[in-house]
């Protein structure tokens, strides 16, 4: 006797399959939630002993590029609606859009050492505060070249002939992980503006 599977019996199967991918994908961000706490607790215990901050004025790029990444951020909302609503012209254009302001926040991000180079505030200094500065942004910057990987992994579903339940996966992979380094971000960088 053969056993034909109906379509319900495939999306089952794909949904049980899809499952241990996003528990990573959430793995990783809780491990990375607690890597950047330890990040901000060292640089908490570093400059209360120190009674001062970094001593450092954050360079007007990371105000900046943090506009740009909320607005990837709101193009890769708009691109979730778009798939939703069955236009996928428009929502590969808004993971391009998204794509594309995330590389200029990296860009971004790598002017801004530079502007904070040429004012003297090196990463190695006496001054351990200063170098928590370019940790902090360096390896935030490596997550956001992570979440590029997702963007580009939603992007290519849009050109294949996948199913429909995949590229949703894909995209909402893309969007959990983008959104967290936004939010991530966000608090990153008023951590450091409160203590400069």
């Amino acid at each position: 006797m053969v056993h034909t599977l109906d379509k319900n019996d495939v999306n089952h199967e794909m949904q049980h399959n899809l499952k241990p991918k996003k528990f990573v994908v959430w793995l990783f961000i809780v491990s990375s939630m607690i890597m950047f706490g330890g990040f901000t607790s060292y640089y908490i215990v570093f400059s209360a002993s120190k009674g001062k901050g970094h001593g450092l004025v954050l360079p007007d790029l990371f105000i900046y590029s943090t506009l740009v990444l909320l607005i990837s951020s709101l193009c890769l909302f708009l691109a979730s609606r778009a798939l939703k609503s069955g236009n996928i012209s428009l929502q590969r254009t808004l993971l391009w859009s998204t794509l594309a302001l995330g590389l200029v926040f990296g860009y971004m991000q790598i002017q801004a050492w530079s502007v904070m180079v040429s004012t003297g505030a090196f990463f190695s200094n006496n001054n351990a505060a200063i170098s928590m500065v370019y940790v902090v942004s360096g390896f935030h910057l490596i997550h956001i070249f992570a979440g590029v990987c997702f963007l580009i992994n939603a992007i290519g579903g849009t050109y294949l002939k996948i199913s429909p339940e995949r590229q949703k996966f894909r995209m909402e992979i893309a969007s959990i992980f983008w959104h967290f380094i936004d939010i991530l971000w966000i608090y990153l960088y008023v951590f450091l503006l409160l203590n400069s």
